[in-house]
């Protein structure tokens, strides 16, 4: 491996703020190690869809953070190329909300992703499968 081929520091809170999306709707880094990552939001009125209950976009949003973060945490830029959401059950107003990303495995060009997003009693509220090219390149901070 040639010094151009290795990996750089990964720093979360750095991507992070360069994602206005997530950070407007108060999704927060919690945990980012090499292949998992934990993100977190608290639901707030302005997430409530017609039914009154979580949209699913936010739940989504939360998901597709931790997976972002996981699949970049080796300090080697990843982009999503497939993934696949499973809603289980609604989330209120005031609940928090929790996305776990684990790496399930991972080749010199593709990896893939598990994603739980739990409310605080435990309950799973989502679950995502996602598959991430792998670029090569480092992840800039």
């Amino acid at each position: 491996m040639s010094v151009s081929d290795m990996p750089v520091a990964f720093d979360a809170a750095a991507l992070a703020r360069r994602d206005i999306f997530a950070r407007d709707l108060g999704i927060e880094v919690v945990e980012a190690v090499p292949g998992r990552a934990v993100t977190r939001v608290r639901v707030e009125a302005r997430h409530v869809n017609f039914n009154g209950v979580c949209h699913g976009g936010l739940t989504f949003t939360l998901a597709d953070a931790a997976f972002g973060y996981a699949c970049n945490s080796h300090g080697i830029m990843s982009a999503g190329i497939d993934v696949h959401m499973m809603y289980n059950a609604a989330a209120q107003v005031g609940d928090v909300l929790t996305a776990t990303a684990t790496e399930i495995a991972r080749s010199a060009r593709i990896a893939n992703y598990r994603v739980d997003v739990v409310r605080t009693d435990g309950t799973l509220v989502a679950g995502m499968s996602g598959t991430a090219f792998i670029t090569g390149k480092p992840t800039a901070a």
